[in-house]
């Protein structure tokens, strides 16, 4: 490859990366298991901690897929009835405890406060367009239930990593998902990745033989765009000077 063919690769790379968005609204349209299949394959390309690879993929479709979305909104009905009404609703939770998180618990801690402000604009710019109020608290419960339907999506995958290996399993999921989601994009799919799905762990596991050394991190919503304008939505990109440390000045 010539230089000149090795700088438009790189240029054409950059749109393509740049033009990567969370999508949010899925068509039902099915995605062909050979599909799957490839944006999978094309995730493993990514480089691993000593190539250990340590995460597994449990692909939710069909009835699965369906099974696990109808108990993960009945969960979040709960909880968000908790959330936004009386005491006896409240009380009911603390008994039953039907809703509450069985894992991830943390990913309920508010940001600290240098990342704070980057969460506060995407999420009221992201509900502005979908017209949900600032104080509407009841719309935003049930603009954040979408995460339960998958969007819409008619395959979820769900992330798993092992626990021996702690952040830097992370860090591979990481990169792996990194590669799915422009795999996907590739292949005219939509994705979004989800930390939301991560909190009730043990439904995913009455469908899937997962591993007891691995954690669940995440889900990933893969289907077909709609031509839903929140799919058009972009959150704010950081420059690359907020990104960078810069050198210690020199003391002596």
């Amino acid at each position: 490859m010539s230089k000149k063919q090795a700088f438009g690769a790189a240029s054409e790379f950059s749109k393509f990366a740049a033009s990567r968005r969370s999508t949010r609204d899925f068509s039902s349209k099915p995605v062909p298991q050979e599909l799957i299949d490839q944006i999978i394959t094309d995730a493993l390309t990514a480089p691993s901690w000593s190539n250990t690879r340590p995460f597994k993929i449990a692909v939710a479709q069909g009835e699965v897929r369906d099974r696990i979305s109808a108990e993960f909104l009945k969960r979040w009905a709960a909880l968000s009835k908790a959330r936004t009404g009386g005491l006896l609703d409240k009380l009911r939770l603390a008994v039953t405890r039907y809703g509450l998180p069985t894992s991830n618990p943390g990913m309920a801690k508010p940001y600290v406060a240098e990342l704070r402000p980057r969460a506060q604009r995407v999420g009221k710019e992201l509900y502005a367009m979908l017209g949900v109020e600032r104080g509407d608290a009841k719309g935003r419960d049930a603009q954040w239930a979408r995460n339960y339907e998958f969007f819409g999506a008619p395959v979820e995958l769900f992330i798993y990593v092992h626990k021996s290996l702690g952040i830097y399993a992370a860090s591979d999921a990481g990169l792996m998902m990194q590669n799915l989601s422009l795999s996907a994009h590739a292949l005219g799919l939509g994705a979004c990745a989800q930390g939301a799905v991560g909190i009730w762990d043990d439904v995913v596991r009455d469908e899937f033989d997962v591993p007891r050394e691995y954690r669940l991190l995440c889900g990933v919503a893969i289907g077909y765009p709609t031509d839903a304008k929140v799919n058009t939505f972009q959150a704010h990109r950081l420059g690359v000077d907020e990104v960078t440390l810069p050198v210690k000045k020199n003391t002596l």
